[in-house]
């Protein structure tokens, strides 16, 4: 089969599409890929960056979507289903093999590009924003770097919980994408945004902020929250981890709250179903995730530059 591999830890241009052996497995669903996702931990696995290390060769890739091709009777997967997962490692390829704890059934609505989008990024942000941000309706959240993945879903599954959205966009160009996915407001995410935050909520701030960035704006986004606002810390797109001094947390009544989903999952049986479920709840009642920016596996390098270069809007996707 052909597969994306990373031959050295140097980026993009380290991708090679290549023939690798094919799948077999009696113990895990072994799945015919019609999309893999592309996330941020995938770029800075590639360049070396991410906590967890792989000494390459090795194939990339967290979300996948597709059909089953074959599965144990034990898994609850039968061949030519439709079913999505996360896997370690391995889903830029033409096939994956997943635990079966690891896949659920792709929701008829949507085409397997569209399914997988609902994965890392989804699942991240419905449980931080329903289980570790406590969102309540009516409550005011403000997204940070909101034309990438994750923003993109925190402004829709925020908007589901029945929140006010306040979205900021660090290029003009994405000003009309974050628009359309239902935020209340979109400001520029350049100097003197914070004064804005304050002016759309009459002073007062706001009560969640999803922080995807890091770096620099970290200490603006403490003063953006109202009392007994609560900040959560996404990732570090921006490249610097900030720090944050103990004692405002303390004067303002606010709290900064981490969200490592992968590491909740690892820990808490049940709580991938669990989220899965509730999204698939909301799939039902109409959410439908923007249509994702989609290139061939082959062109995998290309895409991967354009993501690290700030090209993409929303979700990027490998059609093998």
């Amino acid at each position: 089969m052909k597969a994306l591999v990373a031959q050295e830890l140097s980026g993009p241009a380290a991708l090679a599409y290549t023939d690798v052996d094919d799948i077999s497995s009696d113990s895990a669903v072994v799945i015919d890929v019609g999309a893999a996702g592309v996330c941020f931990p995938d770029l800075l696995m590639l360049r070396g960056e991410y906590q967890m290390k792989m000494p390459p060769p090795f194939i990339p890739g967290l979300e996948v979507a597709g059909t089953v091709r074959s599965a144990p009777d034990s898994s609850g997967f039968t061949a030519g289903q439709r079913v999505s997962g996360f896997s370690l490692l391995g889903g830029w390829a033409e096939q994956v093999a997943l635990p079966a704890d690891a896949v659920v059934p792709t929701n008829d609505a949507l085409d397997d590009g569209s399914a997988v989008c609902l994965l890392g990024n989804y699942y991240t942000m419905y449980f931080a924003l329903q289980r570790r941000g406590a969102l309540q309706p009516g409550e005011t959240v403000l997204v940070l770097g909101s034309g990438g993945g994750v923003g993109t879903a925190a402004v829709q599954i925020a908007k589901a919980l029945g929140a006010k959205v306040i979205a900021m966009v660090h290029r003009p160009s994405a000003v009309s994408f974050v628009e359309s996915l239902g935020a209340d407001v979109v400001l520029p995410l350049t100097d003197g945004w914070l004064d804005a935050v304050k002016q759309e909520t009459g002073g007062r701030g706001v009560d969640l902020v999803v922080d995807p960035v890091g770096g620099s704006v970290f200490d603006d986004a403490i003063r953006a929250m109202a009392t007994e606002g609560r900040l959560l810390v996404i990732g570090f797109a921006a490249g610097g981890i900030p720090t944050v001094k103990v004692n405002r947390l303390l004067l303002r009544n606010v709290s900064v709250v981490g969200v490592g989903w992968g590491e909740f999952v690892n820990r808490i049986p049940g709580a991938q179903a669990q989220v899965g479920a509730a999204l698939a709840s909301l799939v039902d009642a109409g959410l439908r995730p923007p249509a994702p920016v989609r290139f061939p596996l082959s062109d995998g390098a290309a895409a991967l530059q354009a993501l690290a270069d700030g090209q993409i809007n929303g979700k990027l996707v490998f059609l093998p």
